[in-house]
This record gives structure tokens, C-alpha cells and sequence, in this order.
């Protein structure tokens, strides 16, 4: 359970004595309602992240809308995004073992997340790691409903592929760029779990992506 849902639940049952006793416990009903609600809501299950070479695991639950190429920077990139509704699980995980090379938030607009501009114009934070003979960028993108974006690392924080890095609280998209030549295991319309589901292999060679999955846990920068 993500230490948040035992707030906005404390404050709800607390909306919801008073109503009652100021009202009547019928109309107290729907605050306690709410507060059941985000208990399940922030709830943060265990997961089984996979050790195959060169994997990249999916940073959040949710279901896979579009599968394209992109250029960044004049270099061609393969992205993934991921739609999350308010039933998902918000929490966020790092889809390699590596360094955290950097952290940008962006201001921007809260467009629906399953819309095409919201990639580019909403409220984001953009993360890079780089490990396991790869760099991957994430964005934890802000919905139409999401209010806050949460991300718990810092630069040079080295993390472990599947590790909880943040969430984003309540509707929601993450998108996934990576190298161009990755392999990618999902299509649009699948449905993922974040950690444990593979989105894609790193087109280096397993012993390659190994070795350099090893460096990283030892802290090798």
C-alpha cells in the first residue's frame, strides 16, 4: 500500500463522521465509499520481475494504445505507450537495472492520455536511465484527470530493473523509448503489469547485456 491512500482515506472517514453526525449516516455513505476506494486504489502488489538479458519490463500497469518509431534528436527511436485508468495500479518501476542520467519535469497541459498530443504537451516528468548495454526513456505523463506526478529517485541513483521509482495518481499514460533495433514482445491492445511484463529486448548480444547488468549492480558507473 502506498503510505498516500492511508491519508486520503483518513480524511475521508473523517468527512464521513462528521457528515453523520451533522446529517445523517445515509449521506455519510458515499465518503466511506471513497475512502474504500483509495485504500484499493493505492494499493502497490508485489511483483516477479523477469532476469532475462537485455528485457525491458513495462514502468506501470495498463494497456498498451500505440506502438510506433520516432525520431529524438535526428535518431530514430522505438516507443510504447500505456494508457493506465483509475482501476490500474499507479505505481511506477524503472523497465531496466541501471543509472539514472537524468530527470526533467515538464509543465504542460492535463489532454486525455490516450490522446495523440498528450505525449508531447502534458504535464510530464521524462526520466533517462541507462544500464544492461542500453539507454531507455521513460515519461510519466499526466491525464485528464492526474494531478500529481510522483518520482522518488534522483541522478546517479542506481536502480534495479523493476525497482518502484514513483506514480502517478489517478488516470494516466507511460511511454517507453527505446533504441531503435529493440525487439519488441507486446502489441496495441494488450494489457501489462508493471515489472513484470516484458515490452521489448535490448538488441545487444545476451552475454553483452549481461555483463553490463552485473557492472551496474556493483555499482560500476
Amino acid at each position: 500500500m502506498v503510505p498516500d491512500g492511508y491519508y486520503y482515506a483518513a480524511l475521508l472517514l473523517l468527512a464521513a463522521v462528521l457528515i453523520g453526525w451533522l446529517a445523517s449516516p445515509f449521506w455519510a455513505a458515499p465518503a466511506v465509499l471513497l475512502a474504500a476506494f483509495c485504500l484499493w486504489f493505492f494499493r502497490d502488489p508485489e511483483r516477479l520481475v523477469p532476469q532475462e538479458a537485455g528485457a525491458i519490463v513495462s514502468p506501470g500497469d495498463g494497456k498498451v494504445t500505440d506502438i510506433s518509431s520516432l525520431l529524438v534528436g535526428g535518431t530514430e527511436r522505438k516507443r510504447i505507450s500505456i494508457f493506465l485508468n483509475v482501476f490500474n495500479v499507479h505505481v511506477n518501476r524503472s523497465p531496466i537495472g541501471g543509472v539514472i542520467r537524468e530527470v526533467r519535469y515538464q509543465k504542460g497541459k492535463f489532454l486525455n492520455a490516450m490522446g495523440p498530443h498528450c505525449a508531447d504537451e502534458n504535464e510530464q516528468n521524462i526520466v533517462t536511465v541507462e544500464g544492461e548495454g542500453q539507454t531507455v526513456v521513460f515519461k510519466q505523463i499526466a491525464g485528464l484527470i492526474a494531478r500529481r506526478i510522483v518520482f522518488t529517485k534522483r541522478v546517479k541513483d542506481h536502480v534495479a530493473r523493476g525497482e518502484r521509482v514513483g506514480m502517478i495518481k489517478f488516470g494516466s499514460r507511460v511511454d517507453i523509448i527505446m533504441d531503435a533495433g529493440v525487439r519488441i514482445a507486446v502489441r496495441v491492445g494488450d494489457h501489462v503489469k508493471g515489472a513484470s511484463t516484458i515490452l521489448a529486448y535490448s538488441n545487444q548480444q545476451p552475454e553483452i547485456a549481461a555483463s553490463v547488468a552485473e557492472m551496474s549492480i556493483a555499482g560500476v558507473p
